[in-house]
């Protein structure tokens, strides 16, 4: 399968058509941004560990029954994926307050969830990706209730499968963004799962092992990453 035209390029990834129009490539690119786009640089080989890592986790998910966009890895940096009308929904879980649910709310970081909280924020970067209910969702025309619940109920069911996964391999998952995205009258599992979209810390030093070691200057970013894939893959 090769590449055709570039589709859609975005923060750390380009998509290309393929010549089966039910099909893309999606191309993992080593740029790193952060804080809606503000900040803006560069991780070595993060495209090849940020696929290695997605293509791993994508094919779990489908083990249990959690359909995805993935068909196969086609090299270091490149998926083929099935075509998908992305969802403009962000669906955000967290385990553990961090980041922003620290700032808005005031917890502790670190403090343990009584029970995860599922957010859905709108696909928009012009806007700063805001915090929105599923009223607001309706109300913009992004997605239907019917929708909504089974963004929130699969977002649930890949949290279950991820928690022990990661516990298995001595990581925290303490929280992580998912796309979804429709495929002929489907509702799959988009985009990525990696350290750039989700926030893993080691599970005996709270050691951070994500993109917050980028976004707050923190050093070791590199390795993080290529932590994160040893574990992931059992290498």
């Amino acid at each position: 399968m090769k590449k055709t035209t570039l589709l859609y390029e975005g923060k750390a990834k380009k998509v290309y058509l393929t010549e089966d129009e039910g099909l893309v490539i999606q191309e993992f690119k080593d740029d790193a941004t952060a804080f809606n786009n503000k900040k803006k640089g560069s991780i070595a080989e993060k495209g090849v560990v940020n696929n290695a890592i997605s293509c791993k986790l994508f094919t779990l998910l489908e083990e249990h029954g959690i359909p995805t966009h993935l068909v196969e890895k086609l090299s270091d940096r490149d998926m083929l994926c099935r075509y998908l009308e992305i969802i403009k929904v962000e669906v955000v879980v967290r385990n553990i307050a961090a980041g922003s649910l620290v700032k808005r709310y005031g917890f502790s970081e670190g403090t343990v969830l009584t029970e995860p909280i599922v957010e859905f924020y709108l696909k928009d970067d012009d806007l700063d990706d805001p915090l929105m209910n599923d009223a607001h969702a309706v109300a913009l025309g992004v997605a239907t209730r019917e929708e909504l619940a089974v963004l929130k109920s699969r977002a649930e069911a890949i949290n279950l499968v991820l928690k022990a996964f990661f516990a298995e391999r001595k990581l925290k998952l303490v929280d992580f963004k998912l796309e979804f995205g429709r495929n002929n009258g489907t509702i799959l599992l988009g985009d990525e799962i990696s350290p750039d979209t989700c926030r893993f810390w080691d599970l005996d030093t709270n050691e951070k092992l994500d993109k917050d070691r980028f976004r707050f200057d923190l050093g070791g970013v590199e390795d993080a990453y290529s932590e994160v894939q040893r574990r992931v893959l059992g290498a």
